[in-house]
This record gives C-alpha cells, sequence and structure tokens, in this order.
C-alpha cells in the first residue's frame, strides 16, 4: 500500500523462523459442467512448487452434482514467512474412481502465493484452462485461517490457614496444577514458586498456554495439589480440589473465589475434619498471545521501501569491476538483493507500490549531492509498482547521475521514520515499515545514523542492510544489534533491535532463497514485538 502524509482512518514466537499451520477452505462458483446427463462432480487438488515441479499436497472429496461446491476437507500447510511458498488449486470433474488425475476432467486452475492468501485472508479468482483462457464463468474462492489457539491464561493464587507440616515452624507452600493425560492419569502442567514459613502464602501470577493448562478446554476438569516443600524432595502433601478454568474465571478482582484445600486421608480418619486450609482464586483472566500471522490475517500490511548506495566506492556502472554493472545475465547484487527481500514481501502490500530511493550520488541539472533522492526522478511520487519497477527504476536512473559520496544513512532512515510515525496516530496494527538499505560500505555518518536507529526503534518499523562487495562492514555488525544493545550518541538506548545486516558475499553460491531466509529470519517477530509492546491487538481479531 502506498502512503501518503494524510491519516487514514483506521506467536508467541520461540523458533528462530516463523512457522505455524494454516488452514485453507476452498469453495467453487459456476464451474464448467462437463457431464451430459447431469453436473459435474468436483474436486479440487492441490499442489505446491518443490524445486520448480508441482508436487500433488492434498485433495478435497467430491461434491456430486455440485458446480458451486463448498468443500468440507480443508488443506493443511505449514506457513514460512520467509519463503515463497507458490501453490495451485486445480479442479476435476469426477468421472471414474481412477485416483489418476488425467482419468477425469479438467475443470480450472488458479495459481498464488500463499503470502497472497493470508495477506488477504480471502481471495476470489477466475479458474483458467490450460491455454491461459477463463474456464467460462468458473471462480475458486479460497480462505485462510491460522491453526493455533494463542489464548494464555493468566492466575493469580494465595492461601489461607494451610495445615502447618513443619516440626519448628510454618509450612513451605507450594502449588502443582495437573490435568487429565490420554492414559487416564494426572499430568503436570505448572508448578509455583515455595513460600517460604507460611501459611497464608500469596504465589507470584504467572501466565501459561490455555493448551497446555485443559487442551483449550475450559470446562475440563484439573486438579490442584498443594504441597510442603522439604529441601530432601520427600515434599508434604497438604491438600488438592479439582476445578476447571471455567470455575475459576469466575473469580474477579473485587470477589475472589475460594476453594477449600482436601486431604483425602485425613477426611477419612478424622470425624471433624473440615480442611487443610483455603486456596484462593484472586483472578483468573484469559488473554490471546497473538502471532505475526494473525497481524497480517488482521489485516496488517508490511510498507517496503528500498534505499541504494550510489557512492563513488562502487565504481563506474560501465565498467563490469563495479558493482553497479549489470551483467549480461542482466543481474548484480544489488538486483540480487531487491529481488530476493522484494517479491516475499510484496505479497504482504495490497497496491505493491514501493518507494524507491537513492543516496550519495550528484543529480542532474544542477549536480548537487542528494542523499535521498527518488530513484525515477518524480519526489512527488518514488512510488515503482511492484518488484519489477524498482527493477526498471533502478537500470534507468543508473546512466543519469553520477556516484559520489560521502555514504549517509540517516536521511533515508528518518524518511521511513517520518512516515512510520504517522502510522502510530492510527492507534491500530495496520501498518509496519520494512527499509531495504543495500550498500557497498562504510558509514561516513555514523552517530547520526545510531541516533535515527534508537529513535525508530519506537517505531511500527525494521531496517534490513544488505552489505554488497566485500568491504569491512563491521560497523554494519554494529547496527545490528543481536549481541548488544545499540545506543545513541546521547546515551539513549534502542527500545528492541530492528536492525538486520547480512553480508551478501555469505550467500553468492547459494540459492537465492537463502538470502531471503536470513535476512527476513527475525521480521515476524520485531513486528509482533512491537504491536505487543504498544498492546495493539490485531485489527480483526476476535474477542
Amino acid at each position: 500500500m502506498a502512503y501518503t502524509m494524510t491519516p487514514t482512518p483506521t506467536g508467541p514466537v520461540g523458533s528462530q523462523y516463523c512457522v505455524c499451520k494454516v488452514e485453507l477452505s476452498v469453495c467453487g462458483q459456476n464451474l464448467l459442467d462437463r457431464d451430459v446427463t447431469s453436473k459435474s462432480d468436483p474436486f479440487c487438488v492441490l499442489f505446491m512448487e518443490v524445486n520448480g515441479k508441482w508436487v500433488e499436497l492434498d485433495r478435497t472429496e467430491t461434491a456430486v452434482n455440485n458446480l458451486n461446491p463448498a468443500f468440507a476437507k480443508k488443506f493443511i500447510i505449514d506457513y514460512h514467512f520467509e519463503e515463497v511458498q507458490k501453490l495451485k488449486f486445480a479442479l476435476f470433474d469426477q468421472d471414474k474412481s481412477s485416483m489418476q488425475l488425467y482419468e477425469h476432467d479438467f475443470l480450472g486452475e488458479f495459481s498464488c502465493t500463499l503470502g497472497m492468501i493470508v495477506s488477504s485472508k480471502k481471495i476470489t479468482r477466475t479458474l483458467l484452462l490450460g491455454n491461459g483462457k477463463p474456464a467460462g464463468k468458473g471462480m475458486i474462492t479460497i480462505a485462510a485461517q491460522e491453526l493455533s489457539d494463542n489464548r494464555v491464561i493468566t492466575l493469580s493464587m494465595a492461601g489461607r490457614k494451610l495445615d502447618k507440616k513443619d516440626l519448628f515452624g510454618k509450612s513451605d507452600p507450594f502449588l502443582e496444577f495437573h490435568k487429565p493425560g490420554d492414559d487416564g492419569k494426572w499430568m503436570l502442567v505448572h508448578r509455583t514458586e515455595v513460600i517460604k514459613y507460611t501459611l497464608d502464602p500469596i504465589w507470584k501470577p504467572f501466565t501459561v498456554p490455555l493448551v497446555s493448562l485443559c487442551d483449550g478446554d475450559v470446562e475440563k476438569l484439573i486438579k490442584v495439589m498443594c504441597y510442603d516443600y522439604d529441601s530432601d524432595g520427600g515434599h508434604d502433601f497438604i491438600g488438592e480440589f479439582q476445578t476447571s478454568v471455567a470455575r475459576m474465571c469466575e473469580a474477579q478482582d473485587a470477589l475472589p473465589l475460594e476453594v477449600e484445600c482436601i486431604n483425602p486421608k485425613k477426611q477419612k480418619k478424622k470425624k471433624n475434619y473440615k480442611n487443610s486450609g483455603i486456596i484462593i482464586v484472586k483472578s483468573c483472566k484469559i488473554t490471546r498471545d497473538f502471532s505475526f500471522l494473525d497481524y497480517i490475517l488482521g489485516g496488517c500490511q508490511l510498507m517496503f521501501t528500498v534505499g541504494i548506495d550510489f557512492t563513488a566506492s562502487n565504481g563506474n556502472p560501465r565498467e563490469p569491476s563495479s558493482l553497479h554493472y549489470i551483467n549480461p545475465l542482466g543481474t548484480n547484487e544489488y538486483l540480487s538483493a531487491i529481488w530476493a527481500v522484494g517479491q516475499i514481501i510484496q505479497d504482504y502490500d495490497s497496491d505493491k507500490m514501493f518507494p524507491a530511493l537513492g543516496f550519495g550520488a550528484q543529480l542532474p541539472p544542477d549536480w548537487k549531492v542528494s542523499h535521498e533522492f527518488a530513484i525515477n526522478f518524480n519526489p512527488t511520487n518514488p512510488f515503482c509498482s511492484g518488484v519489477e519497477g524498482i527493477v526498471q527504476a533502478y537500470s534507468a536512473c543508473l546512466p543519469h547521475i553520477r556516484f559520489y559520496g560521502p555514504t549517509n544513512f540517516s536521511p533515508i532512515i528518518n524518511h521511513v521514520a517520518r512516515f512510520a510515525a504517522q502510522a502510530i496516530q492510527q492507534e491500530a496494527a495496520s501498518q509496519y515499515f520494512i527499509l531495504l538499505i543495500i550498500t557497498d560500505g562504510v558509514i561516513s555518518d555514523m552517530d547520526e545514523t545510531r541516533h535515527a536507529v534508537v529513535q525508530a526503534s519506537k517505531l511500527p518499523m525494521s531496517i534490513i542492510i544488505v552489505g554488497v562487495g566485500n568491504a569491512d562492514f563491521a560497523a554494519m555488525e554494529f547496527l545490528d544489534g543481536d549481541s548488544r544493545v545499540l545506543r545513541s550518541y546521547t546515551g539513549e538506548e534502542a527500545v528492541r533491535d530492528i536492525v538486520q545486516f547480512v553480508p551478501f558475499r555469505d550467500f553468492r553460491n547459494a540459492p537465492k532463497e537463502t538470502l531471503a531466509k536470513a535476512v527476513l529470519a527475525e521480521l515476524p517477530q520485531q513486528v509482533v514485538q512491537y504491536f505487543k509492546h504498544q498492546n495493539l491487538p490485531p485489527i480483526n481479531s476476535e474477542p
């Protein structure tokens, strides 16, 4: 989505890569009628491109006599943000009981990337025949849903008048939460900390995934056991009770839920046994721990900008030794980096209009140096249409500019930051900005750049730096705060790490997908981290 300066109305990521399961639902409309006496009996086959070949992943059931089928069977796929996952949906009219597709009549197909589906949440497209022409009026609708229960439960527990278990003191109580396992035995889910020397403990609030505590079923019985801690591991049993998440959720801050803690052995032996104390559920709240895919399915757009280094150290673009020299295959390291990152991010931007900026060159007609110019020479509209548009504008501008210097990053970082700062005013998780800077060398304005990055870390934006050529990139590693927190020259610390630096030379001989994976690996985490920090749920999230 192109951005203008006018305000518009408005997972936990554990592993390094964003992987989760997506469920795709498929419907057909106005399918071709291939049967003479009755209507078509369609089924849908899903293919994925693997090493340049279409591989069948799965197929739906057959809808009998139906030109507008809604298939009950769903396709389930692992989603990888940092990969281009090409899919093909092909519809056939079942004629025989054969598994061979050539035995059935072809009703049309549609190809796209998984990124395109999840960024729109639901798409309807024309079905095409093998010759690229429409399959009659046939359409296909594909809807995506993330398959994960992202609810978490936060419990705040206390005890009162628990049994005294230590000879010379009080007890050292802790709680254990158990759920029924598949084998019918109780399975430990969570253990609180130990509170020393007290019969009236107040435990720290704790948060666990709802799936861990009760398999996502709030009515399921769970067992809470209370023990007195012993350093030799022989903890003394105080008492227990059974409850459910639904029951515990009745607890309000003003009105806690009190449950008797019972020791069944004591209960059997003593006639006047009442209980072994009271366990108090002070509060119980269920919230959602949103994932990257939740934000994307909720309608968040990734706004992509490219910044290209045109300083003299790149060499004369007409000479093969130059980093900007476009070889007979029509490429160079700058173009490879633009393609690798751009072809993935463009799926997440509805209008695919991307600003492309240059820095470090002298511009016609007065040959003044600029550190922030539109490479299409249209300052009021620096947008290029899709990644192809960026590539065309880049190739077209090379003969018209003079490479110069110095290598200043801060103007372009501040340029994107101005738009990201505007997005904050919408107070919704609607836009996240990504700046790709491709450079051949050492930063001249390190202090200003550090300051710009620290300020940008408070905004919905991330910076990807790809270093081309063989220069010393130590300063870039310094900006990429993986090992230590980045500080501005004023001493202010970055709120979060938003810079990812990758030297292109490490990927020269690797498949082109590997560069995209390395460069985009941290991005889903950075998006989630920012919106969570701002307490912003996805735009269209269910309560």
